[in-house]
């Protein structure tokens, strides 16, 4: 690393403060505090703006930078693709486009086609278009209701907040798109019937899915929209039997799997996909942060042969294909980033390694729940984990949303990034999130633990 701590940043923070308006952030904070640029990375580390090192936790804040920082790999390919061809609308192709679309559907059997775009958000819109635009299509417009689970999250714009199930996170942005419909979250720590367990629970949590699309009209509902493994909402496994009880319930009332793997996508859980450890078959799949590791910007929305031939146009039909573009899909750095990453995880074999270390921070997070019992539960698959805090095990009575800050601001001056759940549920904003880079290693998800359980020490 170059000795940033002998390089005058001063003009840059001051910038920042005048210019920038940051992500996710109050900014009174910054009338009196300096806000942190991180200046480089390498492999698991950033440094910031006094040369501090930390090491990353989350992979770039939001589950992003799977394959690590500083990777020269990724930056020559986008270097080289955009001297030779860097944008034409995506009206018409391009080699990368073409060549990833290729390696990602050869990972993904029983779907077909990649709609390029450029976020999360994005590509989930471009799913829920097309369920609408089938409604009007084969269904007279009737079959036009999305569901979408509490807990959940979809992205940013207001379509997607509607299909937000974290009320703090779509607080103050209604009115919202009408036709989305809520169904209860599986977390089975958070019972919501209490007198069944393990896979009846599972079963229970995926009946009650049927029980709105009852309530609603089952020719009205259309699709079905979750997250294969709940994110930000708490990292939250399904128990058994909730998935195979999905699937009967989409068979039964003819309705669309779209799957968000925006999160989970392209080796967070130890498979290429979350959905992958389920057995789930899908009609459309979305994903975006791990794509192409945060080196371009990049999403992509694939369905199904099925869905595809849905929008072939008809002669007399020239509304009947799917109307939409997205400008930057056209750039050709988003899949030349994504070629290189996916080389890079099959190269180096990360998808084991993730699976492996997974384990591992599993195992400390779970002996560090014998030594606080502020650890009421862990859950993760993957290298996706989080530990639920409370202040009574016994009642499972959430721990303050201020104290879960705290344990990560306690890491942050110890040198290690981790997350937490805060302002998306009320009053369980109380769950740390871990997502280290595929490329961790035993002495990394160590380092991580350690600082958790010092930081719990003082904390609590």
């Amino acid at each position: 690393m170059d000795d940033l701590h002998m390089n005058d940043l001063s003009d840059i923070v001051a910038a920042d403060r005048a210019h920038i308006w940051h992500h996710l952030m109050p900014h009174k904070s910054l009338e009196t505090t300096d806000p942190r640029i991180i200046v480089e990375g390498k492999g698991m580390r950033v440094w910031d703006q006094h040369g501090k090192e930390h090491l990353d936790g989350v992979s770039g804040g939001v589950w992003t930078v799977n394959v690590g920082y500083g990777r020269t790999e990724i930056a020559d390919a986008v270097r080289d693709q955009l001297v030779k061809m860097n944008y034409f609308a995506q009206t018409l192709g391009s080699v990368p486009g073409a060549r990833f679309a290729e390696r990602l559907i050869a990972k993904m059997p029983g779907m077909s086609r990649v709609f390029y775009a450029n976020s999360g958000s994005e590509a989930n819109e471009k799913a829920f278009k097309m369920v609408r635009q089938i409604s009007a299509r084969q269904h007279g417009g009737r079959k036009y209701k999305i569901l979408y689970r509490d807990r959940d999250y979809h992205g940013t714009t207001i379509a997607n907040l509607s299909a937000g199930g974290q009320d703090e996170r779509n607080a103050q942005y209604g009115p919202f798109t009408p036709g989305f419909v809520r169904v209860p979250h599986c977390l089975e720590y958070r019972k919501q019937w209490d007198d069944v367990s393990g896979a009846d629970y599972g079963r229970r949590a995926a009946d009650a899915i049927e029980e709105v699309i009852l309530r609603e009209g089952p020719d009205t509902v259309g699709a079905l929209c979750l997250e294969p493994i709940t994110a930000g909402g708490g990292v939250i496994l399904p128990p058994p039997g909730y998935w195979e009880r999905v699937g009967e319930i989409v068979r039964k009332y003819d309705l669309l799997l779209h799957l968000d793997e925006v999160v989970c996508g392209v080796g967070r859980t130890g498979e290429w996909f979350g959905y992958q450890h389920y057995g789930i078959e899908p009609d459309f799949v979305t994903m975006a942060k791990g794509v192409a590791s945060g080196y371009a910007a990049i999403s992509c929305m694939v369905t199904s042969e099925r869905v595809f031939e849905m929008f072939k146009d008809v002669p007399d039909d020239h509304l009947g294909y799917f109307r939409d573009i997205s400008t930057f899909g056209g750039c050709t750095a988003g899949p030349a980033a994504a070629l290189e990453n996916m080389a890079i995880i099959e190269r180096e074999d990360l998808l084991a390694n993730c699976a492996a270390m997974g384990e591992r921070l599993m195992g400390n997070l779970h002996e560090l729940a014998e030594r606080h019992a502020v650890i009421g539960d862990v859950r993760g698959k993957g290298l996706f984990c989080g530990a639920e805090l409370v202040s009574d095990r016994t009642d499972r009575t959430p721990a303050e949303e201020a104290r879960v800050k705290a344990v990560v601001a306690d890491c942050m001056e110890q040198g290690v990034v981790i997350g937490a759940s805060n302002r998306s549920m009320p009053g369980f904003n109380n769950t740390l999130l871990f997502s280290p880079a595929l490329i961790a290693t035993a002495d990394d998800i160590d380092a991580i633990t350690d600082s958790v359980d010092r930081a719990l020490g003082r904390v609590f």
